[in-house]
């Protein structure tokens, strides 16, 4: 894996994917724990974006240069289990708008089938953040990516952001683009023949949804 690719570091991150991980967790809990991690991620993922100090505003004691952030952020949750990532976004980017996209993966191909698209005719943002728990083949990853680059975000102005990578996934939406910036809380190297992450974190939008019947 190359320097687009950023695994935390962070021993509240490992603790909380170490939690998600564990199978007893309810969907309540399940929920909580994700909302965390979207949290902690938000300020990984942001670390690195560009401020303006042209604004200057007045404190008790005077005046200062106020920084602002430059670009204008979206997010774009991939239905339906990225909803789950999205409030914990909002608390860093309460202002920005939501940019739905639904896909889900065939089962025998395991290729994404588009569904939903709820982007705007025209760009209207300088950034968008990607938000998906898991990157398992890639598969959907690559096709989310694809979907905002025929929108017209170039893919130096998208970061991916999930809670879990396999190895061979992370390694296709490397290929596939090499420009964007990956932040993830962990990676475990294989699959299983039908696409998921081993360990992983199990069917994760139906432990979020609690539709695992």
């Amino acid at each position: 894996m190359t320097g687009s690719v950023h695994i935390s570091q962070h021993p509240i991150v490992a603790t909380k994917l170490s939690q998600l991980r564990e199978a007893s967790q309810s969907p309540k809990e399940t929920r909580n724990i994700v909302h965390d991690l979207s949290t902690l991620l938000s300020y990984e993922a942001s670390s690195d974006l560009p401020l303006s100090r042209e604004k200057t505003l007045v404190s008790p004691y005077g005046p200062f240069q106020a920084a602002e952030l430059k670009q204008r952020v979206a997010l774009v949750p991939v239905l339906r289990s990225g909803l789950s990532l999205v409030d914990g976004f909002l608390a860093s980017f309460p202002e920005a708008p939501i940019l739905h996209l639904g896909l889900y993966r065939e089962k025998v191909s395991l290729q994404p089938v588009e569904y939903y698209n709820k982007l705007p005719e025209n760009p209207n943002v300088d950034l968008c953040y990607v938000l998906d728990p898991v990157v398992a083949t890639g598969n959907t990853a690559v096709a989310t990516v694809n979907m905002l680059k025929e929108w017209g975000i170039p893919g130096e102005h998208i970061k991916f952001v999930g809670i879990l990578g396999s190895q061979p996934g992370v390694a296709h939406l490397q290929k596939e683009h090499p420009e964007i910036q990956i932040y993830l809380a962990g990676v475990d190297e294989s699959l299983d023949g039908n696409g998921f992450i081993r360990p992983g974190l199990g069917d994760i939008g139906d432990r979020l949804m609690n539709t695992a019947f």
